[in-house]
């Protein structure tokens, strides 16, 4: 029988072999997630082996076939004449009925009439352009030698004076390209299959023109939403031209400001992605940020600010770390399943703030309390450079951060509200590529601010957008709030 070799080597050698295990460790991290972008689902929907184990009552396991001999038989069978209709849409109540009545032919006059057929089809016709004609007669009253007076009616205020476009038109276009993204040119292509000629440097002046109406109710949203004490942050990036480099694009960034409890939203456009974007726009904020793990809000100078993590963001790292290390990424990913199941617990039910504290503290605290003693226990058994290593220094770091939901009702366990929010810049990007300049990404913010709004208060966006155009250039400024989504 051979005996077991003992080899002896250098605490240098060692600290080699460490460090090349640890390289090896991050790059299969790397390559793993190169991998996942190009080729892996986007759903992050975790199953643990426990699971796969025991399987799931309603799911049906699949089984090897057994190769068994075949036999080929034939039979003959009655097909049934009656076979149930497939169920038609339900067409909505509230669109427009036009009817068309259709009688039969050749039908002699006295038929009587003891019923009709009533077919309704879903029907389409594209968006009508047309003229606007306002007509003002002019009068003559009083007429003498001396003196003849003539009076007219005052003409209605228009969203952009001295222009030739309605509010409905103004809200057609900026709708299509800021909540379903066509660009400016696309819209010139469309309205010339209409026979209606508009060049892309007037849609791009009606642009300009509208967000400077706009721009006021605009910086009324800002107001409102720095005046309240708990607030979600994010940024996304936007390549902007510029002159500083032609033939290239600036990254410049959207900061993001989400208030979850009155449902507003605001992208505030800044050129860099540093501290100073956020350092301004939170100078006069007194209250609770929830933000990711960016070092940005960490720096702040403003004091008055307490900070709160994502849990999602900590999920995530974990979730990477599945194939790097699967038995501590699924038992972390296990407790925070733990700690949203609690979260959708409390969602079912119309509970007030306070009762969702106490529900937390019950149910969500003792696993938060056994998911930090565990973290903190095996932070010095993995390789801090590896994915699970990265994992539990991300969560280890912010973890007052994440844990400080539960101390109110109001606030969320992590910030995916703001994520949703964001989406529609995303969208753009693949649509319309850039921002023309600095102020054309600041204009989109603008409406990117007032049409995200729109959605997460269930308003119809180009009926709010179209009644504000209208009745904004007279509105009193101190009122302007009332025009907010929600709020009309």
């Amino acid at each position: 029988m051979a005996s077991e070799e003992t080899v002896v080597i250098s605490r240098a050698e060692y600290e080699r072999f460490r460090s090349l295990e640890s390289t090896v460790s991050v790059l299969k991290h790397q390559l793993a997630e190169l991998q996942r972008l190009i080729f892996g689902a986007k759903s992050e929907r975790f199953i643990s082996s426990a699971e796969l184990a025991t399987g799931n009552l309603f799911e049906i396991p699949v089984v090897e076939p057994i190769q068994k001999p075949v036999e080929e038989i034939s039979y003959t069978r009655n097909k049934p004449e009656d076979k149930k209709q497939p169920l038609r849409l339900e067409l909505p109540a509230h669109l427009p009925r036009h009817e068309e009545i259709i009688e039969p032919a050749n039908l002699p006059e006295d038929a009587k009439k003891i019923g009709e057929a009533i077919t309704e089809v879903l029907e389409y016709e594209p968006a009508t352009i047309y003229v606007r004609q306002i007509i003002r007669p002019k009068y003559i009253i009083g007429s003498t030698d001396e003196k003849t007076e003539i009076v007219i009616a005052d003409l209605p205020t228009l969203p952009i004076p001295k222009g030739n476009a309605g509010a409905g038109l103004l809200a057609h276009i900026l709708i299509n390209k800021f909540v379903d993204h066509l660009p400016f040119y696309r819209q010139v292509q469309i309205f010339k299959r209409q026979d209606v000629t508009i060049a892309e440097s007037t849609i791009t002046g009606w642009f300009n023109a509208s967000c400077n109406l706009l721009e006021p109710l605009y910086q009324s949203l800002k107001n409102k939403i720095t005046a309240t004490d708990y607030l979600m942050a994010d940024e996304t990036p936007i390549p902007v031209l510029t002159k500083d480099k032609p033939g290239a694009t600036h990254k410049g960034y959207h900061w993001v400001y989400y208030d979850p409890v009155n449902k507003r939203v605001l992208f505030d456009y800044q050129k860099t992605r540093g501290r100073e974007g956020p350092e301004e726009f939170l100078k006069n904020f007194s209250g609770h940020l929830q933000t990711d793990g960016y070092t940005a809000y960490t720096n702040l100078k403003n004091k008055s600010i307490v900070l709160l993590a994502c849990m999602a963001h900590a999920r995530r790292k974990f979730e990477h770390a599945l194939d790097n290390d699967p038995q501590r990424a699924e038992f972390a990913l296990s407790k925070i399943r733990q700690l949203y199941q609690v979260e959708e617990h409390i969602r079912e039910q119309q509970i007030s703030p306070d009762d969702i504290k106490a529900i937390r503290h019950e149910k969500a605290l003792p696993i938060l309390l056994e998911m930090e003693t565990w973290l903190k226990e095996e932070v010095y058994a993995v390789l801090p450079k590896s994915a699970i290593g990265i994992a539990f220094a991300y969560t280890l770091n912010l973890w007052p951060r994440l844990a400080r939901y539960i101390e109110d009702g109001r606030f969320y366990i992590d910030n995916n509200l703001i994520e949703n929010s964001i989406r529609p810049v995303a969208l753009g990007r693949k649509n319309y590529l850039f921002a023309g300049s600095h102020e054309a990404a600041q204009q989109a913010a603008i409406l990117y601010s007032l049409l995200a709004s729109c959605k997460i208060n269930n308003v119809e966006p180009f009926a709010w957008l179209k009644r504000t155009l209208e009745i904004i250039p007279d509105y009193p400024a101190n009122q302007l709030h009332k025009l907010l989504p929600g709020q009309m």
